[in-house]
């Protein structure tokens, strides 16, 4: 990297903090607002000593094994979504979601979602837009599927009876567990719906954008226009069978994996008596629960929704302890390897990360571009 390169970074960090400062502010306010809550609610952010030496080694390192199994289908899965509308290399595919999903994880309120869409843009043939249209319908159909898995979990689980009226010390009773997760159900089948909706009417979404924008503006109703032709056309898997059955398989590899290991991490650390559904209710909460707008790493949300899950199954002091060691581990080894699996992207596909992040602006002439 020459001279002229190294000197411009502080220069695009000062840009990139002014143009975010209020989210970071924001963020930085909800990571420490639930993290007060935490605390301040008897729910241990870290966990006590003599339950962290309970744990069983072994069961950290297989649920670490299983969150590269996890991170892998997760991104490798998105191929099957890009296929209709450009050609991506399998590994450009893996580099660029490792590098985002880092880049959502650590970003202010889940801004890095932008991040996904415009390095795959600038590594194969798929435009900005239509990238963006896949991440939208790979969200909604994650949300889908989550939704179902936490649905079916609470049906096949046994919970305490009856549900505690509090967790920890705060004032929040575990019913609101399955009252959320119907409500959360409902919402991403209807934007399953809309999103189907919008693919097969395009026309009328386009139709409607020129009506409505073009009252105040006529040049700004055809940008918007196309931006939605585009975003559409990003949709163009859904017809298809040989890219949604393959990535709906690897969709369920994903999930069942990712529950698979909560499950023998909760056995490892104690939480005797744990079985796959109730591992599966922790895995739909966590979930949900990172969907709200929390801290960085999505620290204190995390924490609460687990704390959450675990009160539907488990007395106070299982809750506190090893449940304590539970929390902890899932959370400082999912971040853990979301870092150095970002790490592994840059180097396995360097082409992945070498621009910067992009500007307002580059979205906007790239939805005019070709």
């Amino acid at each position: 990297m020459g001279s002229q390169d190294t000197t411009s970074l502080p220069v695009e960090a000062r840009r990139f903090a002014r143009r975010h400062a209020l989210r970071i502010g924001v963020s930085l306010l909800l990571g420490a607002g639930l993290a007060w809550l935490l605390t301040h609610g008897g729910l241990p952010l870290l966990p006590p000593g003599d339950a962290l030496a309970a744990v069983r080694p072994w069961t950290v390192a297989a649920y670490v094994a299983s969150l590269v199994a996890v991170h892998f289908f997760r991104a490798v899965r998105w191929r099957h979504l890009l296929r209709p509308v450009g050609e991506v290399s399998t590994r450009s595919a893996i580099a660029v979601s490792w590098i985002a999903f880092a880049a959502i994880l650590l970003s202010p309120l889940r801004t890095g979602e932008v991040v996904r869409p415009y390095l795959i843009a600038r590594r194969g043939s798929v435009r900005l837009w239509e990238a963006t249209g896949t991440v939208a319908a790979e969200r909604i159909i994650d949300g889908l599927v989550l939704s179902l898995l936490l649905f079916a979990a609470l049906s096949l689980s046994t919970p305490l009876d009856p549900l505690p009226d509090h967790i920890g010390d705060l004032r929040v009773p575990a019913a609101a567990v399955p009252r959320a997760a119907y409500g959360v159900l409902a919402l991403f089948a209807a934007c399953f719906a809309l999103m189907a909706l919008f693919f097969w009417r395009r026309d009328l979404a386009r139709r409607a954008t020129r009506a409505v924008v073009g009252a105040v503006s006529p040049r700004l109703a055809e940008r918007l226009a196309g931006i939605v032709e585009r975003v559409a056309s990003g949709l163009s898997f859904l017809p298809a069978a040989r890219s949604t059955g393959p990535f709906l398989l690897e969709t369920l590899a994903y999930w069942g994996i990712n529950a698979a290991g909560v499950w023998l991490l909760a056995w490892g650390v104690g939480l005797s008596g744990v079985t796959f559904a109730e591992a599966c209710v922790v895995v739909g909460c966590i979930g949900i629960g990172i969907l709200v707008p929390a801290g960085p790493g999505y620290f204190g949300a995390f924490q609460l929704s687990a704390y959450m899950a675990l009160a539907m199954f488990f007395p106070e002091p299982a809750v506190r302890g090893p449940g304590a060691v539970f929390v902890f581990l899932l959370y400082v080894t999912q971040v853990g390897w979301h870092i150095v699996a970002a790490a592994i992207g840059a180097a396995i596909d360097p082409g992945s990360a070498a621009a910067p992040l992009p500007e307002e602006r580059r979205w906007d002439n790239a939805a005019c571009g070709s």
